[in-house]
């Protein structure tokens, strides 16, 4: 069994020997072959034109074919300049197809040498002139010999973009088809065929640079568009005429949103206003939401500062508590405007779910906060404001409201009598100088006239004096007059002497 193992491995050996001997043998005879395998490039001859096809020659006695897809690849300019026996450059798609042909490409060909003339220009970092072949939405089309390259619209030098008007492709880039333009490769890949360039890169412009440019251009107040580059938890950065700009998450939306994500996505496109400018840290502030209409405006239309107004209180914190007015609209108390004592923490008086009555008393238009207050609800400052509400409320009905008082439907309004010209005087004068607030019914009843007061303290230090009944109607005429000792009697007091 081993000794037949032995006998099969050499003979085995000794054929191989005799291949290898007889393969040496032609390549030293000039016939040894050179199979051709996909992907290859290789030098051929044309052979033969015909209408949808060519033939040609690479050697070892053996033809190639350029046709169907390949073959109508071919340029028309191209194509009329081939002639038989002319050599040129083949990419072997397929070396042997079900009818054993081998399919060749010309402008595969072209196009692999292209792609290796990238690759040394993106790793020497040279620079090369190209020309606009046109344009689509995100930049401009360049010839790149056999290939088409791309530049994206933020790959452009900033002083052709800052000439570069319209909001639209054709009105941006239709002037620029046919210019030259120089450039950098700053990306190539034959798989996904991507060969991007950069004008910026080869006029050496630096983002810093590019940037101060743009802030110098810049204004407050400005509306650009711009396209979104990155979104960050705090905001979304917008790249305007090569420069980015910060959109702070309050500044994309007039609604609370959490995550910039929520509204925007990278790539899109937007309409910006510049809000702020720092030249010296370069930074650009731009928002959204200023471009919009802002519907907390029309929200607080019917809202003044002093109005009285029902809420319930949402949230409780250290500094204050919450209250909702309406359901787009919150505000905030105060820990110091809940309680005329001091407290330690609002829950001391208010709990969330609790049903107040509030007194507006800020209103900021620009941060869209509303104070509140709960301590000032029976403020006498707002003693006026109040009564012109109550006023405005009772129009259609049957009671009537004064400066002097304020009536109910249950304690009509009552009714003081003048009891001189002196208590009008006394009366007019302290309603001048009183606040602009009615003391109680309780104590307008209760308190007496100044004439009523001055006649029982008269009466409280008067001498009694015993006077006849009869003469009651009288008794200030009847009383007798006094008189010095020292004085004379009066001449009828003088002649009743007398007769006595």
């Amino acid at each position: 069994m081993d000794q037949n193992n032995e006998n099969h491995t050499t003979k085995k050996n000794s054929e191989d020997k005799k291949i290898t001997n007889m393969a040496s043998l032609l390549e030293q005879e000039g016939l040894g072959l050179d199979l051709p395998k996909a992907g290859e490039i290789k030098t051929g001859t044309i052979a033969s034109i015909s209408p949808g096809q060519i033939m040609v020659g690479i050697g070892a006695k053996s033809e190639g074919i350029i046709r169907g897809q390949e073959f109508e690849l071919i340029p028309p300019d191209v194509f009329a300049s081939l002639e038989i026996g002319q050599e040129i450059p083949v990419f072997v798609v397929i070396p042997e197809d079900h009818h054993g042909n081998l399919i060749l490409s010309y402008v595969r060909a072209l196009e692999a040498k292209s792609w290796k003339k990238a690759q040394i220009l993106m790793k020497e970092k040279e620079t090369f002139t190209g020309t606009i072949e046109g344009y689509n939405r995100g930049g401009l089309l360049v010839n790149f010999n056999e290939l088409h390259g791309f530049i994206p619209s933020s790959q452009l030098s900033f002083s052709r973009r800052a000439d570069m008007t319209g909001d639209t492709p054709e009105k941006r880039y239709a002037d620029l088809i046919g210019q030259e333009i120089t450039l950098h490769v700053i990306e190539v890949d034959q798989e996904r065929r991507r060969l991007i360039f950069s004008e910026r890169s080869a006029v050496h412009e630096s983002r810093d640079s590019i940037r101060d440019k743009v802030i110098e251009k810049l204004n407050i107040g400005d509306v650009l568009t711009g396209r979104i580059t990155s979104l960050a938890d705090f905001g979304a950065f917008v790249n305007i005429s090569g420069a980015d700009g910060l959109v702070h998450l309050s500044e994309i939306s007039w609604d609370r949103i959490r995550h910039p994500g929520d509204e925007l996505k990278v790539g899109q496109e937007v309409q910006v206003k510049i809000i702020s400018i720092d030249k010296e840290k370069r930074h650009i502030g731009l928002s959204i939401r200023q471009l919009k209409e802002d519907p907390w405006q029309e929200q607080i239309k019917d809202l003044r500062v002093g109005q009285l107004v029902e809420a319930k209180i949402t949230r409780l914190t250290k500094f204050g508590a919450f209250a909702r007015l309406t359901s787009e609209i919150e505000g905030l108390i105060h820990i110091s405007e809940i309680s005329d004592e001091h407290i330690g923490h609002p829950k001391e008086v208010l709990h969330e779910g609790d049903d107040a009555t509030l007194r507006i008393i800020k209103i900021e238009q620009d941060s869209h906060r509303i104070g509140l207050s709960l301590r000032r609800v029976e403020s006498l400052a707002f003693a006026d404001m109040d009564l012109k509400a109550l006023e405005k409320e009772l129009t259609d009905t049957d009671i009537k409201v004064t400066s002097e008082d304020t009536p109910t439907k249950e304690a009509p309004e009552p009714e003081i009598e003048d009891t001189s010209s002196k208590d009008k005087s006394v009366s007019k004068e302290s309603t001048e100088k009183a606040p602009e607030e009615s003391a109680p019914e309780s104590e307008i009843e209760n308190t007496p006239s100044e004439d009523e007061s001055v006649t029982e303290q008269s009466a409280e230090e008067a001498p009694e004096v015993n006077v006849p009944e009869s003469d009651n109607d009288s008794t200030e005429s009847q009383k007798p007059e006094e008189k010095p000792s020292g004085e004379p009697p009066s001449g009828d007091a003088a002649e009743d002497k007398t007769e006595e």
